[in-house]
């Protein structure tokens, strides 16, 4: 095919605009679709994702490698409790911090 045949012709706009907006939708819901797993995975603290995805990758480590269930058991939910206390840590710290900009003004 020549590049030609892929160019609407002069008289032609309307059916080139129509097939634009035709898939417009499919492409605005798939947008819509990924900001949405964005926001509800990373949201406002990406800490807790990429904590969460180490957690469980550490815990797929120890079941390799230990190979024991109980230790994988026991150590998955110390993971977690350390992401979350850490992410607590975090936001007190910027919490802090916001408070002392204000202070200063």
């Amino acid at each position: 095919m020549s590049p030609d045949q892929h160019r609407p012709a002069t008289g032609d706009h309307g059916r080139a605009s129509q097939e634009v907006t035709a898939l417009a939708p499919g492409r605005r819901a798939l947008v819509a679709f990924g900001r949405f797993w964005w926001d509800f995975l990373v949201g406002d603290t990406p800490e807790l994702l990429i904590g969460s995805l180490a957690a469980l990758g550490a815990a797929a480590l120890l079941a390799h490698g230990v190979g024991v269930r109980s230790v994988v058991v026991g150590s998955l939910p110390a993971f977690v409790v350390l992401v979350l206390v850490l992410s607590s840590l975090r936001a007190r710290a910027r919490i802090r911090a916001a408070r002392r900009t204000e202070l200063e003004r």
